[in-house]
């Protein structure tokens, strides 16, 4: 799964330890999800949206791996 949230926290200013503070979770946990080695959880995933104001599937996006 693809992500905007490293597009959306340097928008905001904010380091990935400053992110993760506001979402009570690890600066690890948000630098696996920029990497797209982590898929958030549903509370987290919506979490996100509150956080940055857009729709979950704005944030998040399938990209199909073309074979």
């Amino acid at each position: 799964m693809k992500s905007r949230v490293r597009e959306l926290r340097e928008s905001e200013g904010w380091s990935q330890a400053t992110l993760a503070e506001r979402l009570h979770v690890s600066r690890q946990t948000i630098n696996a999800i920029e990497t797209g080695k982590y898929d958030p959880s549903l509370p987290l995933a919506l979490r996100l949206g509150r956080l940055f104001k857009q729709p979950v599937e704005s944030i998040f996006f399938y990209e199909e791996e073309h074979t």
